[in-house]
């Protein structure tokens, strides 16, 4: 069985949609560990109601990004992770851990990349008028959403409601996210 780790700044919900589908069966995969960048975030309390372990850090106690991405990756290593999925985690990955996992580092985008990359990709693209919203899920490298897209859903919508547009993405990006980790799972 693969093992994962989730990394996440918030609320955790794209977290919780993994854990679900790993202890569903619709991923063969267990989540080992949640690493987050901000004590407090709500993704904490689903990874406890899920029992998986967590990596709370302070990237400000670090004296470099590198030593702060070396700690993760050391934790990572002892637990075995085989896969490392972003999941609103709000850091820029650097090359501490580019260098050790890369290729196998994902993050999902609330946007069809490559429009509107960053960190408001839906509102971004609501400001703009468009009328095929959607979701994309990328390895990561260097440049900012700019990795090889694995896979991507449209979510059409020509509504002028954000919280129900933002809904409508969130629920996409769940189903997306837990059958591309098994696409991808089950091509290895």
């Amino acid at each position: 069985m693969k093992r994962l780790a989730v990394f996440a700044s918030g609320s955790g919900s794209n977290f919780e949609a993994i854990a679900e589908g790993c202890r569903r069966g619709d991923v063969d995969a267990e989540v080992v560990l949640c690493v987050c960048d901000k004590a407090g975030a709500y993704v904490l309390e689903r990874a406890a109601k899920y029992g998986v372990e967590t990596l709370v850090f302070n990237p400000k106690e670090f004296g470099s990004k590198r030593e702060a991405e070396s700690m993760i990756a050391d934790r990572m290593d002892s637990l075995g992770v085989d896969l490392v999925c972003l999941a609103g985690y709000m850091r820029i990955v650097g090359e501490e851990l580019l260098g050790r996992y890369g290729g196998r580092i994902i993050n999902i985008h609330p946007a069809l990349l490559p429009a509107f990359p960053g960190a408001h990709g839906i509102r971004d693209a609501f400001e703009y008028g468009v009328k095929v919203f959607g979701v994309t899920i990328h390895y990561v490298d260097e440049t900012l959403d700019g990795g090889k897209i694995i896979s991507q859903v449209a979510v059409p919508y020509e509504g002028d409601d954000m919280e129900e547009l933002e809904t409508m993405i969130h629920k996409a990006e769940h189903q997306l996210y837990v059958q591309t980790i098994q696409k991808l799972i089950s091509s290895k």
